[in-house]
């Protein structure tokens, strides 16, 4: 620990993961929270690994990677979205489609490359310590994007995650509302890229949010509580990844994977004495 923290005064490059870990958390502490309570996690998955497939044809057309995950991203978010509002009995098999078609053509794409030689191992694992600054720059920039939408929408999307039904009694415009929290879980889902990797999206996305919801009552503190777990996760990660070597991104997994298991044992243990 003690040689994490020396190194993270004097390398830039750890300082702009711990940057990039606190943005990232802010998106999963919110949005994941949304997908926690609607439980909507294989939406959230599916979209993770069809963006693979924008990644895949923007690197064949010499374009930024990460701008062909974002249009993938919302693209692929809205089609899910209609797919669940409109064609209920086939949501599972066109969910299931689009995550192994998009991945399938991300790899070809890249494979197809003239000069290939792209780590695909860092888009399917992410590599946090290879954040630019400029980088920082676009997550910023989706992070205020997630929080000024949700902030302005936050009593719609209350009603579309708890009560579907009673939002459509008042009123709500349902589909638009439902469709417009997919587009921020698709935003959510690039600024985890290149964090975690689209492999391990869905469990930062929905860990802290499933150990704060166990300890808090109102969607407020869950969003909260996630955010500050996420942080937390982020950093011991890479304080433990740094001195052996280990990948960060995993190990920042492995770190929000234990803390869930232990939260449940010892949510389990004071149930059963009272």
């Amino acid at each position: 620990m003690l040689l994490f923290i020396d190194a993270l005064k004097t390398h830039a490059f750890l300082q702009h993961a711990l940057i990039a870990g606190l943005l990232v958390s802010v998106a999963c502490g919110v949005i994941g929270s949304y997908v926690v309570v609607k439980r909507i996690g294989y939406l959230a998955g599916g979209i993770a690994h069809a963006v693979l497939g924008g990644m895949g044809v923007a690197y064949f057309l010499g374009a930024d990677p990460m701008n062909g995950a974002l249009l993938c991203a919302v693209l692929v978010a809205l089609l899910i979205g209609v797919v669940k509002l409109y064609w209920g009995q086939q949501e599972d098999t066109a969910i299931g489609a689009l995550w192994a078609v998009g991945m399938a053509l991300g790899v070809v794409m890249i494979s197809q490359t003239p000069g290939y030689s792209v780590d695909l191992m860092s888009y399917l694992f992410g590599n946090i310590l290879m954040v630019p600054a400029s980088e920082l720059w676009r997550m910023g920039v989706l992070d205020l994007c997630i929080l000024g939408i949700v902030a302005l929408f936050q009593k719609q999307f209350l009603a579309v995650a708890f009560d579907e039904e009673f939002a459509r009694v008042r009123g709500l415009q349902v589909p638009f509302f439902y469709l417009l929290l997919l587009v921020l879980i698709a935003l959510t889902v690039v600024l985890l890229i290149q964090m975690v990797g689209l492999i391990l999206v869905i469990a930062m996305l929905t860990l802290p949010a499933a150990i704060a919801g166990q300890y808090v009552r109102t969607l407020g503190w869950m969003m909260a509580l996630a955010s500050l777990l996420g942080l937390a996760f982020n950093a011991a990660g890479l304080a433990l990844s740094y001195a052996p070597g280990l990948p960060a991104g995993a190990t920042i997994i492995l770190v929000a994977g234990s803390a869930y298991l232990l939260s449940v044992l010892i949510r389990g243990l004071v149930q059963r004495r009272h």
